[in-house]
């Protein structure tokens, strides 16, 4: 495996980081399975569809003051993200109107309904009451392999950690390399969960409160 490269440091996106994480986002999941389903990536214009979708959702994350993990390489910008909901959120499935009405007029009906049934499917299934949910995981493609995905889920825990109603982080992976992926960072297997024809496993970490291999946050 290639040396991480050094230099790491992890921190809270900014909004001028907007366009970055949407372009990394859209990477990572143009051929995740719910979204090509989702979005109905055998018509034209899904591509669109999806970086409409990625966009909104980032302006959900930072209208309400989510917490987006960025691993930058020195003064650079950001080369791997993660978007986290934190515990009583007060959205998923409960979108602002403003976000459904922009997602209809950009992606459709459908593609709105399936997002928020995806919401709703994972939040009954959680086997915790105040947690974390990981929404999105994205590396550069030019740094994969290369140990940031496990620096980044280190990053995600010190914020689990340091949340004190926290009993744990979600997350709903619909990838067999993604699945593995958690795993590894002992996150266990809930269960399976269908989205009209997609299926996919819900993934569960408790929180450690005593974890001392936290990453610092704060820049």
């Amino acid at each position: 495996m290639p040396d991480m490269p050094a230099n790491l440091t992890a921190a809270y996106l900014s909004a001028e980081d907007m366009n970055i994480a949407s372009s990394l986002l859209y990477l990572a999941y143009q051929d995740d399975p719910f979204f090509k389903h989702c979005f109905n990536e055998k018509e034209d214009g899904y591509d669109a569809r999806l970086r409409a979708a990625i966009r909104e959702e980032l302006l959900v994350y930072f209208d309400k003051k989510q917490p987006i993990v960025g691993i930058y390489d020195g003064e650079h910008h950001p080369i791997a993200i993660a978007c986290v909901t934190l515990p009583n959120a007060g959205f998923g499935e409960n979108r602002p109107w403003h976000w459904r009405l922009k997602m209809m007029l950009t992606t459709g009906f459908v593609s709105t309904r399936n997002m928020m049934n995806k919401d709703a499917l994972v939040r009954q299934s959680v086997p915790a009451s105040h947690y974390h949910l990981i929404s999105f995981v994205a590396v550069h493609p030019n740094y994969q392999k290369q140990g940031l995905g496990q620096f980044l889920l280190s990053a995600i825990d010190s914020v689990v950690n340091e949340t004190e109603n926290s009993e744990g982080v979600a997350v709903l992976a619909t990838v067999e390399k993604y699945k593995t992926f958690f795993e590894q960072a002992n996150y266990r297997f809930i269960k399976q969960i269908r989205v009209d024809q997609v299926v996919g496993d819900l993934m569960f970490k408790t929180a450690n409160k005593m974890d001392e291999n936290k990453q610092d946050l704060n820049g």
